[in-house]
């Protein structure tokens, strides 16, 4: 996407919405184009979090062990001390694989919810900033308004008085003059008491104003420090998200085979090694036909043209997901369930297309998380490039098919929709961020002509 023309979209949603720091403001602390791994160190800030969630080195024997392989239970089979051993080490390894898994798994889901927790303060932090500045600006209008009027009553004074009002007066040749005169410098009374009351007015709205511009100022300095924190506990969840990741893969690649090796060593029939080594293999090749099946799926429902996910609009931009829109965007009124509470404001808009339908990259980028999110669930954020990023929740459970760091084309799969998290049914939530701030993604994608 042209960035000159995706930054012109970031500053005119920002307008829009008021929700997200100026071009000013975010420059003093949001770089673009920075990786997240880059700043924070991947090996250091990997060995970090996992430490931070009380997963240590010491359960670690699995990764750094080999496996045995099937010469190795070929030869204990033969022999009645070496077997007993051999079945004690591979009972060993694959308890040690589920302990690392249990405890990744853990660790991601904590980090995953401080990660949701983070990004839902600093979204209110932006709604408290735009209402004390509304409320601001609310103020300082009514003070000049005051002003205005103040200087109208002014006006009128000098016209219904003047510097001749005593001469007048003094020569006043009638009662009908001096009554008309009376009763004009009654008018002026009324009118000094009046402007009195406007001036007090005028004052105390200035006041107020300053006193909520002075909140806004402190309450955008802290929706700043809560954005830092945000994407710091992003950073930290994805490293879990990818540890708990890896050792599900080291558990799936390992843990079959040394399941086949155990009973090829407890076995006491005819069976051979090699007939358990077999059918090893032919379920491995099973499972990968599988995923080429899957993967070919996804590849033809993608077609890199939204994929039967909406027609495509301007700059690249598609609809995320088929099927109607079921819930809007802003206020709303909570839905409980099993689950929990809905929040009370809808930070993006549901689409509904059923469980496992494909949901596509609404632009190209980069993903920069993909993982559980607290009460999104399952959870996909792209950045696009200009401050413009999208999120994609409830996804479901397995159903993320890319990786944080890898560019996706406009229109990919990326994901199937599930309920995960604090969810009421298969759907996708979507939400449109402006330097990492809320935005009405409706609006934002139909000023680029999708609708959702």
């Amino acid at each position: 996407m042209n960035e000159k023309s995706t930054d012109a979209a970031a500053v005119a949603a920002a307008e829009e919405c008021g929700c997200a720091p100026t071009p000013a403001e975010r420059d003093s602390f949001w770089k673009k184009n920075v990786s997240r791994r880059g700043a924070f160190g991947i090996g250091i800030l990997g060995i970090a979090t996992l430490a931070a969630f009380g997963v240590g080195s010491g359960v670690s024997a699995a990764y750094a062990a080999s496996y045995p392989s099937w010469d190795d239970v070929q030869r204990a089979k033969n022999n009645e001390a070496a077997k007993t051993a051999e079945i004690t080490r591979i009972e060993g390894l694959i308890q040690s694989l589920a302990q690392k898994v249990a405890e990744t798994q853990a660790a991601a889901k904590t980090a995953s919810d401080e990660f949701y927790t983070a990004q839902q303060q600093y979204f209110a932090a932006i709604t408290e900033a735009e209402s004390l500045q509304a409320q601001a600006d609310e103020q300082s209008q009514i003070a000049d308004e005051s002003a205005r009027k103040a200087g109208q009553v002014a006006a009128q004074i000098y016209r219904n008085g003047g510097d001749d009002t005593a001469l007048k007066l003094f020569f006043a040749d009638s009662a009908a003059d001096a009554d008309e005169l009376l009763s004009r410098l009654g008018t002026m009374d009324k009118l000094l008491e009046y402007n009195q009351s406007i001036y007090d007015d005028a004052v105390s709205a200035r006041n107020a104003a300053q006193a909520l511009t002075d909140q806004a100022n402190v309450a955008r300095d802290e929706r700043d420090r809560l954005q830092k924190v945000a994407e710091q506990k992003m950073v930290v969840a994805q490293q879990a998200a990818e540890a708990a990741q890896t050792a599900l893969d080291e558990q799936a690649a390992n843990l079959e085979t040394m399941k086949a090796q155990l009973a090829a060593l407890k076995d006491t029939t005819t069976q051979t090694v090699a007939g358990y080594q077999a059918g090893v293999a032919a379920r491995a090749a099973e499972e990968k036909a599988r995923r080429e099946r899957e993967a070919a799926e996804a590849a033809a429902n993608g077609g890199g043209n939204g994929g039967g996910g909406g027609a495509s609009g301007s700059g690249g931009w598609v609809r995320p997901h088929g099927g109607a829109r079921s819930s809007s965007y802003g206020p709303r009124t909570p839905m409980c369930g099993s689950q929990g509470c809905s929040s009370s404001y809808h930070y993006g808009a549901d689409l509904a297309n059923g469980c496992g339908a494909a949901i596509y990259a609404a632009n190209s980028g980069t993903v920069d998380y993909a993982g559980p999110n607290g009460n999104y669930g399952n959870y996909v954020r792209i950045q696009h490039g200009g401050g413009v990023s999208t999120g994609y929740a409830h996804i479901q459970s397995g159903g993320i098919i890319v990786r944080s760091g890898q560019w996706v084309s406009s229109g990919q799969v990326i994901a199937y929709a599930g309920d995960t998290g604090r969810s009421f049914g298969c759907h996708l939530h979507f939400e449109v961020y402006i330097n990492g701030g809320y935005t009405n993604p409706i609006r934002f994608m139909e000023d680029r002509g999708i609708y959702v």
